[in-house]
């Protein structure tokens, strides 16, 4: 199923996943891909980096990408879209957040099944198990892991996402019971087989593009975003233009303006910038 652009298309702002998007699977940007952002950073478009991690852990690929210091790179999107952050100032200028209540109850039921929910905290990662479960996000992030018995102060102020990390069955499991439990209070989805992340209702990273935009004067029309998986669609969705990557799932390629010609391994978002913005 090919879809591809006619003609050259008009960007502003283009807003990328990381993992399994704008990442290979060595968890690197490869030359060329650095090549062709740099490039459009270069003729005034807005690199945006759009990720289900926190900011902490983006920031060793705002290293890799090298434009935190240009207008072009200073924005980073974390937290699936639950805060923008302004690498010029080091401010967050963007948040919405879960309160304590709902996160206690995501908890109290995590412990009834004998799952070991995670919370961010001062750059590192938080749980009341260590497992090999646990461990997985602050290792894609490579962020700090710390195992609490007072994991009930940690989510005592507000936080922008709780993570339940997990065997694939035993999240599609929770996924109902949580969603009945909370019903519109929050959203909840699962973003790997092995993650069912909880957000505030109606936050997302297709919302804070559009925050975004809307910041910079950008007309929503002219943003486009890329990723592959179920915690892009609402990138995908409320962008001007979306991408799907070749190796996403089946979905977000139906639902989705375009498809890569190639996969996170073989620069499949270089080609498509070289080929049809820049």
């Amino acid at each position: 199923m090919e879809k591809l652009p006619d003609s050259k298309l008009n960007i502003k702002l283009m807003a990328f996943d990381l993992d399994d998007t704008l990442l290979s699977d060595q968890k690197i940007i490869t030359p060329k891909t650095l090549d062709a952002l740099r490039n459009a950073a270069a003729r005034g478009i807005y690199i945006v980096l759009c990720s289900g991690r926190p900011e902490a852990g983006i920031f060793p690929i705002v290293e890799m990408l090298g434009l935190k210091e240009t207008e072009q790179g200073k924005y980073v999107i974390g937290f699936n879209g639950a805060e923008v952050f302004d690498l010029h100032t080091g401010e967050m200028i963007y948040a919405r957040t879960l309160s304590p209540s709902t996160m206690s109850l995501v908890y109290n039921e995590c412990k009834l099944r004998n799952l070991a929910p995670i919370a961010y905290a001062n750059g590192n990662v938080y749980s009341n198990k260590d497992n090999k479960w646990t461990r997985i996000d602050a290792e894609l992030c490579k962020m700090g892991f710390v195992q609490t018995d007072e994991f009930e102060k940690i989510i005592e102020t507000p936080k922008p996402k709780m993570l339940v990390p997990a065997d694939p069955a035993d999240v599609q499991n929770f996924l109902p019971v949580l969603k009945e439990k909370l019903g519109d209070q929050v959203d909840v989805f699962v973003s790997k087989p092995f993650f069912l992340e909880v957000m505030p209702t109606g936050v997302g990273k297709g919302e804070a593009i559009l925050w975004l935009s809307e910041h910079l004067g950008i007309d929503a029309r002219q943003t486009m975003g890329f990723g592959d998986s179920m915690n892009d669609e609402s990138m995908l969705r409320h962008c001007g233009y979306s991408v799907a990557m070749l190796n996403g799932l089946d979905y977000v390629k139906e639902i989705s303006t375009y498809i890569t010609r190639f996969d996170n391994n073989n620069d499949g978002i270089a080609d498509f910038i070289n080929s049809f913005v820049i």
